[in-house]
């Protein structure tokens, strides 16, 4: 077989299909064609030395706000979003999911100016709030909380739209969790709820042991007010009990969303996220949380195995939003992969609370592939010695070199 691209001699973590090991990964007509030692190299278009480097799935990031809007200083998902193909890339990332940055009444705007214009693989969750996250004020408006349009606007955009969110509601009802439960079960999908404030009429551990489906996300998990330990420090019964019941416990790192005096002491007793995500935003793209291999990194130094950081990174998160094609790296899977760099030294790593940790690890991305091609290369290594390209100068068909009078 000839292969379009090989990448060749890295560590190969693969968690869907149990490979942990040095391998080669052929890729052919933007597909995993083969993963094995020795690949033939002859007649490939290009092969890449990723020797010293762990090679994973492209990373899939399912919390993130990329509804843009320029000349709408009301939004405020249109100030504090990003635009994602300025995010993904450079961190091996290749699947995104926006979070209810958009509702039933702005959803196909945001399909026309984001989803369908970026190179990122991006998918959506729609929020339950008519017009997404607007402002604070407006996602507490139960009237604009319509289960039917909701839910019709999700199955019209049943290719993109992964489910449905509520997000930063005050009150002490369950209204807004209720409706978006109801909206999801309509369209078939699955919810997501930041749960945002704590009430005491409507409890985080009665959201996850009672409200919540098999199936349905709990992001920001390791928020500071979630109850985590018992008197003894000891993780408490009621996640256990939501994950047996198969609620899906996520990070979703953002501004003010993660605590390592919950995720230190969580970790150290082997209860892991089902999935890391970023709640990539403008306020914490510069500080705190970063990016997606940065908030692995945190995970990493925390002492879970980087085997489990690529599983949360990876398979576990595209099983969640309903794409199981993604994730993985069988032979006929999309050939999206990341190539990561574990850095060794002395790194520092802060949380949303005013925490630090420190720590001897830091992953990097080196290189991405999307689709079968080369979209993101740190070090230049898909490219050729400039010396070995004759003198052509890159002159294209059509061109001439004009030379200067003598």
């Amino acid at each position: 077989m000839v292969f379009d691209i090989v990448l060749k001699g890295g560590h190969v973590i693969d968690p869907k299909n149990g490979i942990d090991e040095v391998k080669d990964i052929g890729i052919q007509g933007g597909k995993i064609a083969a993963v094995d030692a020795g690949l033939p190299v002859e007649g490939t278009g290009k092969v890449v030395d990723v020797g010293g480097l762990y090679v994973t799935p492209g990373l899939v990031d399912i919390h993130i706000h990329a509804y843009a809007t320029p000349g709408n200083p009301d939004q405020w998902a249109g100030d504090n979003s990003i635009l994602p193909d300025g995010f993904s890339f450079r961190t091996g990332v290749t699947t995104m999911v926006d979070t209810g940055s958009a509702g039933w009444r702005n959803f196909a705007d945001f399909r026309e100016r984001v989803i369908d214009r970026c190179q990122t693989r991006l998918f959506a969750l729609i929020n339950i709030a008519g017009t997404g996250m607007t402002d604070i004020a407006h996602e507490q408006n139960p009237h604009d909380m319509d289960t039917d349009k909701t839910s019709g606007m999700a199955r019209d955009h049943e290719d993109v739209v992964v489910g449905i969110k509520t997000a930063h509601y005050i009150g002490p009802e369950w209204i807004s969790v209720d409706r978006t439960i109801e909206a999801a079960a309509k369209a078939d999908t699955r919810t997501m709820i930041d749960f945002g404030f704590f009430k005491k009429e409507r409890p985080y551990y009665e959201l996850l042991t009672q409200k919540l489906r098999p199936g349905d996300i709990s992001t920001h998990v390791f928020r500071g007010p979630t109850p985590w330990f018992d008197a003894q420090g000891k993780v408490l019964p009621y996640l256990h009990q939501a994950r047996e019941r198969g609620v899906i416990l996520d990070v979703g790192h953002g501004a003010g969303s993660f605590c390592f005096r919950n995720a230190v002491p969580a970790v150290a007793q082997g209860f892991y996220p089902d999935s890391i995500s970023t709640d990539l935003h403008v306020l914490c793209m510069n500080m705190g949380m970063l990016d997606m291999t940065t908030t692995m990194s945190k995970f990493l130094v925390l002492g879970m195995p980087l085997y489990e950081v690529i599983r949360t990174s990876t398979v576990n998160p595209a099983e969640e939003i309903g794409h199981p094609e993604l994730g993985h790296l069988s032979v006929g899977a999309v050939a999206d992969v990341a190539v990561l760099n574990q850095m060794e030294g002395s790194f520092g790593y802060a949380d949303s609370f005013g925490g630090r940790i420190s720590g001897d690890k830091r992953l990097h991305c080196e290189l991405t592939v999307m689709g079968g091609r080369v979209v993101y290369d740190w070090n230049g290594r898909a490219g050729v010695d400039y010396a070995e390209l004759g003198d052509n100068y890159g002159i294209r068909s059509g061109e001439s070199r004009i030379m200067p009078p003598a």
